[in-house]
């Protein structure tokens, strides 16, 4: 028989409910013996007008009256041999049953037995959600940072401080998955664990393994999912009185380990505990794995930066001196197209012509190239004024003529009865209108023609807008090329195979120039037919002040 509780001598509460009056006397006589207060119930009604002024320690019921919606522990009077009884001692929250009529002794054991189980199922709760609540906090510090060794500090001073440890040890093995790191945790008081203290590397991961393979953890003092496991040497920290070694893993294999360790009292560890202690170590193999991850990232992000200004350092090198020998030859080149004294022939003056396009050409191409090293326009280099729009597609059709001449290309600019008026920067506009037309003039054969021509309109939202649409009848696009033109560097496949020259900066250099000052640019095309490009932008100040 089990041993009455050493605290039955508590103040306890008992409610007798119970038809029959001599024997709910005598039961109530009983408790009353043991130092119980009792309170009495002849029925249904009476039992819950005594449960709503307050819980008991303890309700004896008659079967028929032990239906009742309470969280006290009730001990119900059956008798076996009527089903009716049997029937009514089944429904939830019923604990214990007791065959009537009860001797008074064992009535009082089992009632007090009975409270005291609840009792500590209710601290066992309690002390299971006051765990939960700790690791939930470790588990929340876990998440709230991307440094691998923060996140197993963390995790070895969380379960020191919930567990009440003398030591923890969390440490990572070789693997490409998570970095090799070590944490550390003591209680207070004590000296730091020597190295030699813990298990040796290659017998860490060996318990790692197999412990992750079969999802468990392992105590060299045991626990409660021990109970029916097969008996094995468990590897333990030096001079400790209890080890649990707990898997750090992800998918197949493991990552590491976690060694939680008591130098003078043994310990068994909860179900409910090593759950939780394995949830704890599951979110830090998560967060540890995608810290690395992501500084791993951030070393690729730094280096490729590092790279980045190494290569714009040098172009910015090679621009400036590319430049200064360029420019004295463009000098050089003028004094002696312009020389009255010694004029050259006129073969010599048309060689000189080809001689200063292709000098030309190459100035252009290094400024593009600074441009592209830049990263884009910087808006601190725009000067915005106000521009006539087809003022400035005059002046550019005008110096692109020489050039169709020489291709047999045609340019036609329509007229505009009223020249709208936009803010910008009359250079960079007119460096995107001449990429665009010289690129016509570059794809379309001998004897094709290109139509440039602008109008104003007004958007859905009210907004004004000019728009420039150049039209040639070119070699055009594919369509599955016509997404990538505005790419750096890209080229189409007949631009590449018909060896037409070009670097594929002047499209997206383009963009860059008309996405600062708040317009747009699309390209259509059909292939062997012609291509057209709109830009839009807008008019008025109110666009350009807000990009």
């Amino acid at each position: 028989m089990t041993a009455v509780p050493s605290d039955v001598r508590l103040p306890r509460t008992a409610v007798v409910a119970d038809p029959d009056a001599g024997r709910r006397a005598l039961n109530a006589h009983a408790l009353r013996e043991a130092g119980y207060t009792v309170l009495e119930a002849a029925d249904t009604n009476a039992l819950a007008r005594l449960l709503d002024a307050g819980e008991p320690s303890v309700i004896i019921a008659d079967a028929p009256l032990s239906a009742v919606r309470t969280t006290a522990p009730v001990l119900v009077l059956v008798d076996l041999d009527d089903p009716a009884d049997i029937a009514a001692a089944n429904p939830a929250g019923i604990h214990d049953c007791i065959t009537k009529p009860p001797a008074p002794q064992e009535l009082v054991h089992r009632a007090s037995v009975l409270i005291e189980q609840v009792s500590h199922r209710r601290a066992s709760r309690q002390e299971a959600e006051g765990l939960r609540e700790q690791l939930r906090e470790v588990s929340a510090a876990v998440r709230a940072t991307n440094d691998p060794q923060e996140i197993a500090n963390h995790v070895v001073a969380g379960f020191g401080r919930t567990f009440k440890a003398d030591y923890v040890v969390l440490a990572t093995f070789e693997d490409h998955r998570v970095p090799v790191i070590t944490a550390t945790w003591h209680r207070r008081g004590l000296v730091a664990l020597p190295s030699e203290a813990l298990p040796g590397e290659d017998e860490a991961r060996a318990t790692a393994d197999a412990l992750w393979a079969g999802t468990e953890t392992l105590s060299t003092e045991g626990s409660e999912a021990d109970a029916d496991a097969p008996a094995r040497p468990a590897p333990a920290v030096a001079g400790a009185a209890s080890t649990l070694a707990v898997p750090i893993g992800e998918g197949n294999s493991s990552l590491g380990i976690i060694w939680i360790a008591m130098m003078e009292r043994p310990r068994t560890w909860s179900s409910a505990e090593l759950g939780l202690i394995q949830h704890v170590a599951g979110n830090a193999a998560y967060g540890l794995i995608q810290s690395h991850l992501i500084n791993s990232q951030q070393q690729v992000v730094k280096q490729l930066r590092e790279l980045d200004k190494a290569k714009t350092d040098f172009l910015a090198t090679v621009n400036h001196e590319l430049r200064t020998p360029l420019t004295s030859i463009m000098a050089y080149l003028d004094m002696i197209q312009e020389s009255t004294e010694h004029p050259v022939s006129k073969e010599v003056h048309q060689m000189l012509d080809i001689v200063v396009r292709n000098t030309e050409r190459l100035r252009t191409l290094i400024e593009d190239m600074l441009s592209v090293s830049r990263g884009g326009l910087d808006d601190t280099m725009m000067h915005r004024a106000p521009v006539r729009l087809g003022q400035t597609l005059d002046l550019v059709a005008a110096a692109l003529r020489p050039l169709a001449t020489l291709q047999n290309v045609t340019i036609d600019v329509d007229p505009v009865p009223e020249d709208p008026e936009i803010l910008a920067d009359e250079v960079q506009l007119q460096q995107v209108f001449t990429n665009l037309v010289s690129n016509a003039i570059k794809f379309t054969p001998s004897g094709g023609r290109i139509e440039v021509g602008s109008e104003s309109h007004a958007g859905a939202d009210g907004s004004k807008w000019a728009t420039v649409r150049i039209a040639d009848t070119g070699i055009g696009i594919s369509s599955d090329e016509i997404n990538h033109v505005f790419t750096r560097f890209y080229r189409a496949s007949n631009a590449m195979s018909g060896a037409i020259p070009g670097t594929g900066l002047g499209l997206a250099i383009s963009k860059d120039i008309v996405d600062r000052h708040g317009g747009r640019i699309d390209v259509a095309s059909t292939l062997g037919a012609g291509t057209t490009v709109t830009v839009s932008l807008p008019l008025g100040t109110d666009h350009a002040q807000v990009n």
